[in-house]
């Protein structure tokens, strides 16, 4: 899977940081057009797959290394993937709820939903490279932006605010 060959050069090393931000964003890490090229790429991406690949590839990257490639040695991939998902989600979570100082519970469900469609995704082989750029970009944010109404009407239905 992507997720793993990207973390290797082309002579099978482990890419460092730094080499692992400029085969994502194009651009060497902290170079000025590096917040451009990782939005330009990730929602240009022919899949929800493809989004997540570009998207802030210096979190991604210690996904990848701390929590994916642990998870991977005992899950199936998909399942690994999405657990990813949900790990970030909760960071996200602890954050919120330091800054707010009240609890949250948010990132989790709206990550497992955007995991979830990625490994869908991948199943259902999504190929958008046949529509423009802003077709691309417009159908990844009506999914975030879907799976993101998901979460809050189930937080609603449960009572969470």
């Amino acid at each position: 899977m992507n997720e793993i060959r990207i973390k290797r050069g082309f002579s099978g090393k482990k890419l460092s940081l730094s080499q692992y931000v400029q085969r994502r964003n194009g651009v060497p890490l902290g170079a000025s057009e590096s917040l451009k090229n990782m939005l330009y790429r990730s929602f240009g991406a022919s899949s929800f797959a493809g989004f997540w690949q570009y998207w802030n590839p210096i979190f991604s990257y210690g996904l990848g290394k701390y929590i994916y490639a642990p998870l991977r040695r005992f899950l199936p991939a998909w399942a690994a993937l999405i657990m990813t998902f949900v790990v970030s989600g909760g960071i996200h979570d602890l954050v919120t709820m330091s800054i707010r100082k009240a609890f949250a519970f948010l990132f989790i469900p709206w990550f497992f939903l955007l995991g979830l469609g990625v490994v869908l995704g991948r199943a259902a082989k999504m190929d958008l490279s046949k529509y423009a750029w802003a077709i691309r970009a417009g159908i990844h944010l009506a999914y975030i932006i879907f799976c993101l109404g998901l979460t809050l009407v189930g937080r609603q239905a449960l009572g969470i605010q």
